[in-house]
């Protein structure tokens, strides 16, 4: 969903008063921009570097009067600043005429030999194991947080525009961000405070939530879960920072030499500690890579401070401008904690310089650190509900004590300028649109509902030829206990109307026990998935996609009733204990058999399958991350394994079911952040059905007829062109990120994205199953001779919404209307 929400959230969007502030551009004697330069207010550690263009913007809470512009191979030059506002300057460095015995001149790339700044490099990574916290056995502190969303470069032509009439009042007091000089206007700010705890010995750590706070868009689970997963913690001692689901290579990284180059500047005291500042920035353009400065002790060899900017032609969508900042505490002579992170996001539709957007900013502050102080394993263990209602609800007393970083004008009136904004009819249409096409429903207050999903409403297929649905749920709010949803279709073919329905009550929100049960009588495309569940309202895309390869004619009619127990006894480990009941037959008998021998039937022969049964499925998702305590929660993280068993028993005799089977199933989905290489998405599936059973319940190999790239199924196999009762599967699909691209000078700046992947699977069907099912007209074939296997090469990222892949069949060419090469794609925004 947040691939949907952002850029709308963008579309719908189209501090503290500083007492210094300084723009400008710094050029060579020929007028050329001078990147990388440093830029400092004279006697302060307050400084920037020139960006790509040479360009700069600073601004300080102090009073300064003069500006200290410097860089490797030039002239320190001192400007005076005579008013406490300079805007466009033009510095012009002059070539340095000076004779340096100590210090080489470079330009451009750096050597990588002696290079002092490369040196003091190797010693940071030989002690940053011993810095911060990681020095002492236990740690505790306390954190606050604040998550600001602004609307940024707001000038005239946004403030008359008609998007805005009758909104001008929230234009009245704009500031100027200190980071990029752009004006700005808070619309959203959470804030929470928590407590942490840590164990090194134990190497764990837990996190209690004592107090939250939220303005603006609190009440949507969906902007919610967006804010929550843009920001995810880093290390900047790591070798790879992680961003909005990209692994940016860190300054301080081993691999940094091979991507950055490294000048040391500068040394001077800070905090009476002899500090060194080093320059970096990228040796290659499209990479994801940052460029700024940090200063580093010169005996401990920890970060004082540090500054992070991504630079603009990072191959990274919808995201201007990253900068961050750390500071750290000087504790003893060997300690340095970190005392804050400042992060400051520019999000636009594209990188232009006056182009308008949003910035989200993250401010973390921390403080009362304590040390070995030992807790139990049970302490640990025993985390208390961080949903729990007094979290919510916290008194003004309460923030004034434990707000580390207090509120700045600003931010103290966004609370007041949103109470105000949702008295507005303009707004809440504004707010209304975003939250439709966000979510995919319709919110109707007066009666709880929710109609839709929009997205699902026009779909056709063979069966069915046009088909239209309309749904709806109930909500009260994104922690609902309990909620109905339904839907009903009509087929302008088979001129059938189509339903689902399902109810769902949380019982126990601690172990989040929670009863479901719905129905379901529809068309549907079986065999898309291996380890399928029993969803009442799922719907594949292949039964209701426009357009597809080949006879699109397999389609099955089912009717399914379930009944679900589920729990979580242990964090992110499910536990569900499940009966069903489901009649199936061919909607297409004529093209589609799904006949089976039946020595019970007048003829010998059954058509349709009614069975019985019980199912427990275990899942397991470490790392997996949600917001909200209702019976529904939502995820705000994607980067989590999940490893699901899955047992079914199937009884005969009981409600007329037809056949006694036992089926054993298990799936493992892993994604890797393989550093600056991009990300592997792997998948293991496996499983055996035990007993004789009817086309319909057996094991298909999923094929994908669809012009849709969808993961985890074969893009050249048929519906049906394999059935196994038993299986073995593997999906390995690997995103570089540009990486390659980037190294090609005519496709670097277009950005685009290398996909490639891989898949195989092996399967076999005994003997009884084959005559069993031998009325059918489907040939039962299983990839037992050998292991069926495909690859592909897909380039991702075309207008930055758009990816396209091109798949290749390896064996099995000999199958009837076998296809050898395809040609699939997908719309979606990604970072």
């Amino acid at each position: 969903m947040k691939k949907f929400l952002f850029p709308l959230f963008l579309l719908f969007s189209c501090i503290a008063i500083a007492q210094s502030k300084v723009s400008g551009i710094v050029v060579d004697e020929t007028g050329s921009p001078v990147a990388f330069a440093n830029v400092l207010f004279k006697n302060s550690t307050e400084g920037t570097i020139t960006n790509d263009n040479g360009r700069f913007y600073m601004e300080s809470d102090n009073t300064h009067s003069t500006l200290v512009v410097s860089f490797i191979g030039y002239e320190t030059q001192e400007i005076p600043l005579t008013s406490k506002v300079t805007y466009k300057m033009r510095i012009v460095m002059k070539e340095s005429s000076e004779q340096l015995d100590e210090v080489v001149v470079y330009t451009g790339k750096q050597s990588k030999k002696n290079n002092p700044a490369i040196d003091i490099l190797r010693k940071i990574w030989a002690k940053k194991r011993q810095n911060g916290v990681r020095k002492f056995k236990q740690y505790a502190y306390d954190e606050y947080e604040k998550i600001e969303f602004d609307l940024n470069t707001i000038d005239s032509s946004v403030i008359k525009s008609k998007i805005f009439k009758g909104l001008e009042f929230i234009f009245q007091d704009l500031d100027t961000s200190r980071i990029t000089g752009k004006t700005y206007l808070p619309i959203f700010l959470t804030e929470t405070f928590s407590k942490v705890y840590g164990d090194n010995v134990l190497n764990t750590m837990k996190k209690e939530i004592e107090g939250s706070k939220n303005s603006g868009f609190s009440n949507n689970q969906a902007i919610t879960a967006f804010v929550q997963d843009l920001y995810s913690d880093y290390d900047i001692y790591n070798n790879y920072l992680k961003f909005f689901d990209k692994s940016f290579t860190s300054p301080l990284s081993r691999t940094g030499i091979d991507t950055y180059n490294y000048v040391l500047s500068d040394s001077t005291y800070i905090d009476n500690k002899w500090c060194y500042n080093i320059i970096y920035y990228p040796r290659r353009k499209n990479e994801l890579t940052f460029k700024g400065d940090f200063w580093v002790n010169d005996s401990t060899f920890a970060i004082k401070k540090i500054n992070l900017e991504v630079t603009k032609s990072a191959n990274i969508n919808w995201v201007k401008e990253i900068y961050i900042e750390q500071e750290f505490d000087v504790v003893n002579d060997s300690v340095f904690l970190l005392k804050r992170d400042y992060m400051l996001s520019d999000f636009s539709l594209n990188k232009k310089e006056k182009s308008k957007g949003i910035y989200g900013k993250r401010t973390t502050v921390y403080n009362n650190y304590k040390f070995d102080e030992e807790k139990s394993k049970k302490f640990y263990k025993n985390v208390t509900d961080p949903y729990r209602p007094e979290i919510f609800a916290r008194e003004d007393d309460f923030w004034k004590n434990n707000r580390l970083e207090a509120l700045n004008k600003d931010e103290k009136g966004i609370y007041k300028l949103l109470d105000t904004l949702k008295t507005v009819p303009k707004f809440k249409t504004y707010y209304n649109i975003v939250s439709i096409l966000g979510s995919g429903y319709v919110e109707v207050d007066k009666w709880n509902l929710d109609l839709g999903d929009i997205y699902s409403v026009f779909g056709f297929n063979d069966a069915e030829g046009i088909r239209l649905r309309a749904g709806a749920r109930t909500y009260f709010g994104q922690n609902d206990p309990w909620r109905l949803e339904g839907y009903l279709a009509y087929g302008f073919d088979d001129k059938k109307f189509k339903h689902g329905f399902s109810a769902k009550w949380l019982l126990d929100r601690k172990s989040r026990l929670i009863v479901s049960g719905g129905n379901r009588r529809d068309v549907e495309q079986l065999g898309l998935s291996l380890t399928a569940t029993n969803d009442v309202l799922g719907r594949s895309i292949a039964s209701s996609s426009v357009l597809t390869v080949g006879a699109n004619d397999r389609l099955s009619n089912i009717n399914l009733s379930t009944f679900n127990i589920e729990a979580e006894p242990l964090s992110n480990f499910r536990v569900r204990l499940g009966s069903s009941y489901k009649t199936i037959g061919s909607a297409l008998p004529d093209a589609f058999s799904l006949d089976y021998i039946d020595s019970e039937s007048p003829t010998g022969i059954s058509s349709e399958v009614s069975q019985f049964e019980l199912n427990t499925i275990l899942v397991y998702t470490p790392g997996k991350k949600t917001i909200g305590y209702g019976v529904e929660r939502v995820n705000v993280n994607d980067d989590f394994s999940t490893l699901l068993v899955n047992y079914t028993r199937g009884i005969d005799g009981f409600l007329g079911s037809d056949f006694s089977y036992d089926k054993l199933q298990f799936s493992y989905t892993q994604p890797w952040q393989i550093g600056g290489f991009g990300r592997l998405l792997s998948t293991v599936e496996v499983g055996k059905t035990f007993g004789e059973v009817p086309l319909s319940l057996l094991n298909v190999i999923p094929g994908n007829q669809t012009l849709f790239s969808l993961y985890n199924t074969f893009p050249n196999l048929d519906f049906y062109e394999f059935v196994t009762d038993t299986y073995a599967s593997v999906h390995l699909e690997h995103n570089f990120n540009g990486r390659l691209f980037s190294r090609i000078p005519f496709l670097r700046k277009l950005n685009l994205r290398e996909i490639v992947g891989l898949r195989g699977a092996w399967g076999d069907i005994s003997a009884e199953n084959i005559a069993l099912n031998a009325p059918s007209n489907i040939v039962l074939q299983a990839p037992n001779d050998q292991i069926y296997w495909e690859y592909s090469f897909g380039v991702g990222n075309i207008f930055k919404i758009f990816r396209i892949d091109f798949n290749f069949r390896g064996n099995y060419l000999d199958n009837p209307n076998a296809r050898p090469f395809s040609v699939t794609g997908s719309f979606g925004f990604s970072f």
